[in-house]
């Protein structure tokens, strides 16, 4: 018994010096200094900002929401009656002999579905909110 115990003491050891040359071989980033420019991440924040002004106002001018607001809302409209129908169908085929992971399963769609929803409120109010 005591040759198993010390066969398990010797394996876990050497998994313990896996480990240890493993990261002592990987570098590490202190202060995410390296990551980019001489001054690190806030060096480059203003770039970084206009960059992504920059691609919102790309997004802005590819939707022209002022224009579609009325087909936008609509098609959203659509996937909220395509979501409610798919709520309503999930419900009605949760698996009902008693095993959980089906069961589960059902619930995690019905979750996501609802989740969805939540979505679609979201960007009806980003829509509602443009000029």
């Amino acid at each position: 018994m005591k040759e198993v115990h010390f066969s398990f003491f010797l394996g876990f050891l050497f998994i313990l010096f896996v480990i240890f040359v493993v990261l002592k071989s990987t570098s590490t980033i202190e202060g995410l200094d390296t990551l980019s420019g001489s001054d690190g991440v806030a060096g480059n924040v203003d770039s970084y900002s206009e960059t992504i002004k920059s691609n919102t106002i790309k997004l802005q001018d590819t939707f022209l929401i002022s224009k579609y607001r009325k087909s936008y809302e609509t098609t959203i409209l659509n996937l909220d009656d395509l979501i409610n129908n798919l709520m309503l169908q999930t419900t009605l085929n949760v698996d009902n002999t008693g095993k959980i992971d089906k069961v589960l399963e059902s619930l995690k769609t019905l979750n996501t579905l609802s989740e969805s929803k939540n979505s679609l409120n979201k960007v009806m109010k980003f829509i509602d909110s443009q000029k």
